[in-house]
């Protein structure tokens, strides 16, 4: 009777044990440790709070690892540079004299030409510049612009002229404005590769000597030609045309027209005049293959400062 007594006592002290277990355990957590034989204790390493803990941090670490692999695979991160504007990237005093125009704006022509002259951040007198960007196809001939006129009122620039002709008279070219007169003196020039001067002036008849030095020329734009006017039997005309003021200008591969129409110094008025001029040769060039708009814009600025747009039709 007496083990009878004891194997009792001790399931009912295993049942009270169950119990605690139960209390402390849920019955999820009792099915997921169960094939882990984890035995959960009230306090310490193996208490409910610590084991959640641990799986917390363990999952943690799993997450962390998965993305260092990510990136490992992916590559570095590449750092995209912050953007500035090209307005931005200029210099103070250029930005402040920029603020004078407003972009939203179309300027006429005389109000352009005096703005200009005040957005002018260079301290020597610069050129004034006409950008004008027409509805042409440079790549087909009858819409690859090209034409040469007298400006009104000079470039004010200081034109040196070089002649290249035989059977001239010496002193009729040289009171003309001719700087250099001489042919031989010209090939020795071409000959180092020289080119001490911003136009050659050449009779028709001597076109062939200038042949093998084409290379040398026509990538400084300084090779004679009938278009321009420095081809001709009249020289004495053509070096006092080029002394006046006489300028060239040709689309680029993009069907605009760059060119100087004088110096800050020579006011509005004279710049105007010069301007009128460009824009009524430019006009009279109209190719008859293009249809609609001829002129899509116009640009004024200095050498080195923000342009301004201009009204086409001025």
């Amino acid at each position: 009777m007496a083990d009878k007594a004891k194997v009792s006592a001790k399931s009912d002290e295993v049942e009270e044990a169950n119990e605690d277990v139960n209390e402390i355990v849920p019955e999820d957590e009792k099915t997921a440790e169960s094939t882990k034989d984890i035995v959960i204790a009230k306090a310490g390493k193996r208490s409910k709070k610590a084991l959640k803990e641990a799986e917390e941090k363990e999952a943690k670490e799993e997450r962390k690892a998965h993305s260092e692999e990510t990136e490992d695979s992916a590559g570095p991160k590449k750092v995209v540079p912050k953007t500035r504007s090209r307005l931005e990237r200029r210099g103070k005093s250029y930005r402040k004299l920029a603020e004078l125009i407003d972009r939203s704006k179309v300027y006429s022509l005389s109000e352009a030409l005096e703005l200009a002259s005040k957005t002018n951040p260079a301290k020597f007198d610069t050129s004034v510049e006409l950008h004008i960007n027409l509805n042409v196809d440079p790549r087909h001939a009858d819409q690859n612009i090209r034409d040469n006129l007298v400006l009104p009122e000079g470039t004010g620039k200081v034109i040196k002229v070089a002649v290249f002709a035989d059977d001239t008279n010496t002193a009729d070219l040289k009171k003309a404005g001719a700087d250099i007169t001489s042919s031989e003196e010209v090939i020795n020039y071409l000959d180092k590769s020289q080119t001490p001067f911003d136009v050659l002036i050449a009779t028709p008849a001597q076109m062939p000597k200038l042949g093998k030095y084409a290379r040398i020329l026509g990538p400084r734009g300084l090779m004679p030609n009938p278009k321009s006017g420095t081809v001709t039997n009249d020289v004495v005309k053509a070096i006092s045309e080029a002394k006046a003021g006489r300028v060239e200008y040709r689309v680029d591969s993009t069907g605009i027209v760059h060119l100087s129409i004088g110096k800050v110094s020579f006011g509005k008025g004279k710049l105007q005049l010069n301007a009128q001029a460009v824009m009524a040769s430019v006009k009279g060039n109209k190719p008859s293959s293009v249809k609609g708009t001829y002129i899509k814009s116009v640009h004024i600025t200095t050498t080195m400062g923000p342009s301004i747009k201009v009204e086409p039709n001025t």
